[in-house]
């Protein structure tokens, strides 16, 4: 099967965000804690975190276009402070209900019964039930003018996991905690690790 450019702008909408959204394959699937300068917490599943540098240790999403409210994105940009929280099997149903439109007044903790955690005095709530997460602080925002969607890059300030998970390299097992991942827009997996490779060399 041969999908030209034009028969991709040919699809329906839906059709064509399920097809493109599949193409990268997995995804890590995180849910992103703030509040506002009120204290009004919102949380929202994000597929698009990725890593950027280990010194500082940067890490880089993709917020889709603020051409509608966007709380995650509002709120950030106020306080400067967010949090990013691995999704485990435990939880993930919860975790993409927090995807509905939910008006600014309403907390999606609230809404899926998943719990706010507040650690060292940090602004933005972490989740409770999750077993890896990370404060940041806004480092970068930028304006994609290409599709109008917004980049954030946060410098990771504090590591909350399970001990459990953490090798003596550093290397962080995320499967031992049961992290899950994405594909496409609304497909969760559990993955199986084939193996760890040594340090490539010629």
């Amino acid at each position: 099967m041969h999908l030209t450019k034009q028969a991709i702008a040919d699809l329906e909408n839906r059709y064509r965000a399920h097809l493109i959204n599949s193409l990268s394959g997995f995804k890590s699937a995180n849910l992103v804690g703030t509040q506002d300068n009120n204290g009004q917490t919102n949380l929202a599943i994000v597929s698009s975190v990725f890593h950027l540098g280990a010194h500082p240790p940067l890490v880089g999403m993709i917020i889709r276009p603020h051409s509608v409210p966007r709380h995650t994105l509002e709120n950030l940009l106020a306080t400067k402070q967010y949090t990013i929280n691995h999704v485990n099997k435990d939880i993930y149903n919860k975790a993409h209900q927090t995807s509905a439109r939910y008006d600014k007044d309403e907390s999606e903790f609230d809404a899926t019964g998943l719990n706010t955690e507040y650690l060292n005095d940090f602004t933005a709530p972490f989740v409770k039930e999750s077993k890896l997460k990370y404060a940041l602080e806004l480092r970068e925002h930028h304006h994609l003018a290409i599709n109008g969607t917004e980049l954030i890059i946060g410098e990771i300030t504090d590591i909350y996991l399970d001990e459990a998970c953490l090798q003596e390299d550093g290397f962080v097992d995320i499967e031992a905690i049961g992290t899950v991942a994405v594909s496409g827009l609304d497909s969760y997996h559990v993955t199986e690790r084939l193996a760890r490779l040594a340090y490539a060399k010629k």
